[in-house]
């Protein structure tokens, strides 16, 4: 476990981490979420890391640059999922795809909640909490399950089948409110902190965006610490993109690489709402929207890192696009098609803001280029209902399908 402090991302004002502290006490919790800053010159001296790091590795193999320590049964299985690497697909002449679909929960928010569950227990806390559209709720049930904590899961009565089923098969005690995400994130943060719960939020909990930022170390390990051009990830509440600029911003720092990629936030276009803030320049001031997509992972109209997100992405140099619901759609079935990678819609949108941005010739078919699949299909199962309609066939029918074909050996 590293050495850090804690800096707010509005006034800069620095604190100790303490038991409890979510957000800078002056700026509040949307403005004033809180970064987690290390000592770069004495972490550059601390080891060879290129010796320490392993393609093959975990999320435990960065423990000396993450704020808590690995103690419970399946740490050393989180993280480590494949960078897959693709020539001349979709345009692209050698394309990447980080896919967290195949991680323990099948999201990429194992990453982050591997570091709440050790934090909880690190800090003596019984209980845990969390709002989630799902992938959230899903990870933490079933990561917390094998602990002694009590999980309670806060989620709008609209989660995915998929998502629900792991929370009833991990025995979490699930809050389904008739009510959207924000809504359903106010109300778990009121009644946690009230019971003095530990709190998994996205963006309240400063420590979450650490265990996110892993995906862009592996990345860059994976790919023998040569860099892409472009990485494209799809935008909620703010924090993933946040942690992926973070990430390669900090291998920069340690002598590790060269330069970062380029990082592109793709949000649905009915729920474009970090797009919106960052557009609208300095200083960035959070807003409220009406928030509607089939892509529920990133539905959100009130991002909780929307600050954060937009000061980490102005500082990399990339930028957010909008992708509409069709194009996300028609994403998940060419991905699958052309790759075997099977994403939810939110995991499906980075190779629809691909196509756009080819199309507009931001990115050009010679670029390396990542996407960041970040959950797995059989998430939101019910997505496939909107995009096919499979014809039903009788024996006799089928049979006489292939009348007269015969196989050629």
């Amino acid at each position: 476990m590293a050495e850090y402090y804690l800096e707010c991302i509005t006034c800069g004002r620095k604190y100790k981490p303490e038991k409890g502290l979510y957000w800078c006490s002056d700026c509040g919790s949307i403005m004033g979420t809180l970064q987690v800053i290390y000592d770069y010159e004495s972490l550059k001296k601390l080891e060879d890391w290129k010796k320490v790091f392993s393609p093959k590795g975990s999320i435990v193999q960065f423990e000396k640059l993450l704020p808590v320590g690995f103690s419970t049964d399946i740490d050393r299985f989180i993280g480590g999922t494949p960078l897959f690497k693709f020539r001349n697909k979709f345009g692209i002449k050698d394309m990447m795809i980080k896919f967290d679909g195949i991680s323990m929960s099948g999201s990429y928010k194992d990453r982050a909640s591997i570091i709440a569950v050790n934090k909880a227990l690190e800090e003596g806390y019984d209980t845990i909490f969390c709002a989630s559209t799902g992938n959230a709720a899903s990870s933490l049930g079933l990561l917390s399950a094998h602990t002694a904590l009590e999980t309670y899961i806060f989620v709008p009565a609209t989660i995915p089948g998929g998502k629900l089923a792991q929370l009833v098969a991990a025995g979490a005690k699930i809050i389904s409110i008739e009510t959207t995400y924000d809504q359903a994130f106010d109300i778990s943060l009121e009644i946690g902190l009230r019971n003095n719960w530990y709190c998994r939020n996205s963006a309240v909990n400063p420590y979450l965006l650490e265990g996110k930022k892993t995906g862009a170390y592996e990345i860059l390990v994976q790919n023998k610490y040569e860099v892409p051009d472009y990485c494209i990830v799809a935008v909620g509440d703010g924090t993933v993109i946040s942690s992926l600029c973070k990430g390669f911003s900090e291998f920069y720092k340690l002598g590790l690489v060269e330069k970062t990629p380029k990082v592109i936030g793709v949000q649905a276009e009915g729920a474009a709402t970090v797009k919106h803030v960052f557009e609208k320049g300095r200083p960035f001031k959070p807003i409220i929207e009406d928030a509607d997509t089939v892509a529920d992972s990133i539905c959100v109209g009130n991002p909780r890192d929307v600050i954060k997100a937009c000061s980490f992405m102005e500082e990399n140099g990339g930028y957010f696009e909008s992708v509409s619901d069709e194009e996300i759609l028609a994403a998940i079935a060419q991905l699958a098609g052309e790759t075997g990678v099977f994403a939810e819609p939110a995991g499906a949108a980075p190779l629809a803001c691909l196509k756009k941005l080819l199309f507009k010739g931001v990115i050009n078919p010679g670029d390396d280029v990542c996407l960041m699949v970040t959950g797995n299909g059989l998430k939101d199962v019910d997505a496939l209902g909107k995009m096919s309609d499979i014809r039903k066939y009788t024996v006799e029918e089928a049979y006489k399908l292939f009348e007269g074909v015969k196989n050629e050996v």
